[in-house]
């Protein structure tokens, strides 16, 4: 880090203290805008191969997800994304001259995209993932101006200001953070890579933004890493606005990137495999986004995940597809079977509450049960989401090519905090797990955390 940074940064390094942890914490509770209305276009400029591909690549950018307020158009801005700062509101992002991004130029957009800077020189808030935007190389940007100029219609909806209460509504603040935390400059390709790589090094760390919630973050809210060639904390998982968004290199336990590419394709188009389904934040983003790219560049993003921390000699890590297979043999799913589990509180648990989907050898039903033999999210080292699963639930999206929403239900209503730190403890170290016990103390953090924000009533 250069000194221009380290002088830069340190006047507003406290202020600033965690703002950086906005970045996609609304997505994982905002609701999931309908597909059509994102694509809605002009019909002169349809088919023209500009105009085509940045569709695609607002889509690639999930940019429907952040920017469209619960029942009104697409990309009209208003959604309220709650921080531990205060409520940052979605902006505007369609045409219309006065409410929207009509009357910027093409070098408004790209600054806005690339630097966080709008059109009227107010810095915008790292919620907005421009870090990662910067990375856009040119070509690319036309195509998503010529979309959002002639592709989306003008909604001259002006969504309340955001609002954060002293300091962090000082947006010059942003002057300083982004010294420390951006680093201008396209992406470019590392020559000793194939094609294929560097197409999905530039779709994971660019339009993708995935570092931004899969990245752990410094204390004063910047990633620790932004790209592989940052270091080993690059996506190795980050609690993201009350979820663990998980690893995505390889790590010491079973991730994402040990997964066949044809599994890591199946799951970023229908939100599921045959083992594992999305959760949380990822609904959205495999229904938004994913599921429409293409095949070639979800493969060359399986081809750049599996890369990262990849290592060769020392001991190798179990796949799930391994321990799925060894599952039924081992010796937790006999006792279950046998019914010998009496003295465990946590097995018994599970008999009365998971056994009827997800086995008693772990390993679930395809697409339709998540095997919980190998799981990552079962194995990660933080349990974060895993208890919010068995509290609150959640559904798989809703995709072309798996449109039913399967559901895992709440259990919070009918377990105490010792029933859900004793069945997780217990599905932890089953069928080959290798996941650190759950306490009764991380399973109330979790739950309270849950509760409704109370508000004031009027007479």
């Amino acid at each position: 880090m250069n000194a221009r940074r380290v002088y830069g940064g340190i006047a507003a390094a406290v202020v600033l203290m965690g703002a950086g942890a906005w970045a996609m914490a609304q997505k994982s509770d905002a609701p999931v805008a309908a597909t059509p209305a994102a694509s809605a276009a002009v019909p002169t400029a349809a088919g023209d191969p500009v105009f085509e591909r940045g569709r695609y690549l607002a889509r690639v950018g999930d940019c429907v997800s952040c920017h469209t307020a619960p029942g009104k158009p697409a990309f009209g801005g208003g959604l309220p994304m709650k921080t531990p700062f205060g409520t940052i509101v979605s902006t505007n992002i369609t045409p219309d001259p006065q409410a929207g991004i009509g009357a910027y130029t093409e070098a408004d957009f790209a600054r806005a995209l690339r630097e966080g800077v709008a059109k009227d020189g107010h810095r915008l808030y790292p919620a907005m993932p421009y870090p990662s935007f910067a990375r856009v190389n040119d070509e690319d940007m036309h195509a998503l101006f010529t979309f959002f100029r002639n592709g989306v219609q003008p909604v001259a909806q002006q969504p309340p200001p955001t609002d954060l209460p002293w300091p962090f509504s000082m947006r010059s603040l942003m002057i300083g953070w982004n010294w420390l935390y951006l680093d201008k400059g396209t992406y470019q390709p590392d020559s000793a890579r194939s094609a294929e790589w560097n197409r999905g090094a530039y779709l994971v760390q660019g339009l993708g933004h995935c570092g931004d919630c899969h990245t752990p973050r410094s204390v004063l809210g910047g990633v620790k890493a932004a790209s592989d060639r940052k270091g080993e904390l690059y996506l190795s998982g980050a609690i993201i606005d009350g979820w663990y968004a998980q690893p995505l290199r390889h790590t010491d336990r079973p991730t994402m990137a040990q997964w066949s590419s044809e599994d890591i394709v199946q799951y970023l188009q229908t939100g599921r495999t045959g083992q594992t389904a999305a959760f949380g934040a990822m609904v959205a983003v495999v229904q938004n986004s994913t599921q429409h790219m293409s095949t070639a560049d979800l493969q060359a993003i399986a081809v750049y995940l599996q890369s990262l921390g990849a290592k060769s000699g020392g001991p190798a890590v179990p796949t799930q597809a391994a321990l799925v297979a060894a599952a039924p043999q081992h010796p937790t799913a006999q006792a279950l079977r046998n019914g010998t589990v009496e003295a465990n509180s946590g097995a018994m648990v599970y008999l009365n509450n998971c056994n009827a989907c997800h086995r008693s050898d772990g390993t679930g039903a395809n697409k339709t049960f998540p095997a919980l033999a190998g799981n990552s999210v079962v194995n990660a080292k933080d349990p974060t989401s895993l208890i919010r699963l068995v509290l609150a639930g959640s559904a798989m999206p809703s995709t072309t090519q798996a449109p039913s929403p399967i559901a895992m239900p709440d259990f919070g209503w009918r377990l105490n905090d010792s029933d859900v730190a004793s069945v997780l403890s217990f599905a932890r170290a089953s069928w080959g797990n290798q996941g650190d016990a759950v306490t009764a103390g991380q399973v109330a953090k979790v739950r309270e955390a849950l509760k409704p924000v109370a508000t004031a009533k009027g007479p």
